[in-house]
């Protein structure tokens, strides 16, 4: 889906009433209510909630912030080779699994027209950050698209933009951000 007829989508009607935020995983998300408040709802983000709970990152992401935050749906996670979300899961590798959530956060509030902007504008075509596990990511804006890449070149699709919240934004995107 293009970042356009996601935003058509969200002024189309899926949006909550109370916060014009889009829906996500059947859930209205609420921009007065912070990150984890909000993806405990989605039904498209069981897995990222589990990862995150595994992590002990959640007192992280209910803190003040602001963050950005790719947010891969459980489609995203099924990507990965077998067995390795098992993987990741068990409490022997709650350091990698931090490393690869936190390369899917970003210190700030970006909007996804900002990081477009970004992208834009640079030499290159590519809008080039940190996450905050410290690992590079870069933006590219394809006809209406916006991707966004992990160090290892991997392209993942912002599907869902600008999911507000009280302590940052959630940008929906389909496949999990590797650190190399």
């Amino acid at each position: 889906m293009s970042l356009i007829a996601a935003l058509a989508i969200c002024t189309a009607g899926t949006v909550s009433a109370e916060t014009d935020n889009p829906m996500v995983g059947g859930a209205p998300m609420y921009a007065e209510k912070n990150i984890v408040e909000n993806a405990v709802n989605s039904k498209d983000h069981t897995t990222l909630v589990a990862a995150v709970q595994a992590a002990g990152l959640v007192d992280t992401l209910k803190s003040d912030g602001p963050f950005t935050v790719f947010a891969p749906v459980n489609s995203a996670f099924e990507k990965l080779p077998d067995g390795t979300v098992d993987t990741l899961l068990k409490p022997e590798n709650k350091d990698m699994l931090t490393k690869v959530l936190t390369a899917h956060v970003v210190a700030g509030d970006w909007s996804a027209a900002e990081i477009a902007r970004q992208a834009k504008a640079s030499s290159d075509g590519f809008y080039h950050f940190k996450a905050v596990s410290g690992d590079a990511l870069s933006a590219q804006v394809k006809g209406d698209n916006v991707y966004i890449y992990d160090e290892n070149g991997t392209a993942s699709l912002v599907t869902i933009p600008d999911v507000n919240q009280s302590n940052g934004v959630i940008h929906v995107v389909n496949t999990v951000l590797v650190p190399k």
